[in-house]
């Protein structure tokens, strides 16, 4: 292969690996512009995403597309569960004690997960089985444009959502200030719920697109959690379009590292670049001053 092969080969695998850290990066954005908190427990949702995809399609034999959507509903039914039964009954807590709470729901359900579907990787196929594309001599798989398309789809929505609907304008009005937002007759209770819905959808498609290109099995929430919150930070605590570039330039650097310096550095390669990012720009490289205070999604 030549290098110029190589080379696009390697921005093609980036690029995927890059939207996955997207979608999980979204979803500690959502909830914390709606709470303050970061949501620890993220991960795991990738990994209920992957686990349920696996059943409803491969066990179950359910046609992909229906049980795409069955998913994603069943994974954000589980993340409005978590807020009512762990985030909501709490009355004024404290930001250290719900980053904590998060943390022990996480730990909750990737044992609930390794109960249900076992300690061995589960497996799926593609979405499509067609022949690879050959690109200028790279060979790109299919599911590798379904991943792009599938981010691409996603964050356009989450655009619209935020912009153009009433419910997303007051969630960005409570990531403003909640106070205000609810003296205005905004349900803040109700809006805290949504995020936590909302970035469980986003975790459930990030697991369920990830699946078929590297398995699942039940303690990878903790690292994909770990991925998506580097994003998160790198790009702006908050940020949405940040989390965009950030998670591509993620997906690239770990990538090339691994082809061109070595595989088994390369997680020690990305918290690198996430200090060297913090140590040059603590609020991120789309971030601003004061993350509590975005207006992104």
């Amino acid at each position: 292969m030549e290098l110029h092969e190589a080379l696009l080969q390697y921005f093609f695998s980036g690029v995927a690996n890059g939207s996955v850290y997207i979608l999980i990066a979204l979803g500690f954005n959502i909830i914390y512009n709606a709470t303050g908190i970061i949501n620890f427990a993220q991960g795991e949702f990738v990994v209920l995403g992957g686990f349920t995809m696996v059943t409803f399609s491969v066990t179950w034999n359910i046609p992909v597309p229906v049980a795409f959507f069955m998913t994603v509903i069943a994974v954000a039914f589980i993340g409005g569960v978590f807020e009512r039964t762990m985030i909501n009954p709490l009355k004024k807590p404290s930001v250290i004690t719900l980053i904590i709470i998060t943390i022990g729901g996480g730990i909750l359900l990737r044992g609930i997960a390794m109960f249900v579907w076992g300690k061995y990787p589960v497996y799926m196929k593609p979405f499509t089985t067609s022949t690879p594309l050959k690109i200028s001599g790279a060979i790109v798989q299919v599911h590798t444009l379904w991943i792009l398309g599938i981010c691409a789809v996603v964050v356009l929505l989450l655009f619209l959502f935020f912009e153009r609907t009433m419910i997303g304008k007051a969630m960005r009005a409570c990531s403003e200030d909640r106070e205000t937002a609810q003296l205005m007759g905004i349900n803040v209770n109700g809006t805290v719920l949504l995020s936590f819905v909302l970035s469980a959808a986003l975790g459930a498609i990030a697991g369920i697109v990830y699946t078929p290109i590297a398995s699942m099995e039940y303690g990878r929430g903790a690292i994909l959690g770990l991925k998506g919150f580097i994003v998160a930070i790198i790009g702006g605590l908050g940020n949405g379009m940040g989390s965009v570039v950030a998670g591509l330039l993620l997906g690239l650097f770990e990538t090339f590292s691994a082809a061109y310096i070595s595989s088994t550095y390369k997680e020690a390669i990305t918290l690198a670049l996430l200090l060297l990012v913090l140590f040059v720009r603590p609020s991120g490289i789309l971030g601003k001053s004061e993350v509590s205070k975005l207006k992104e999604f």
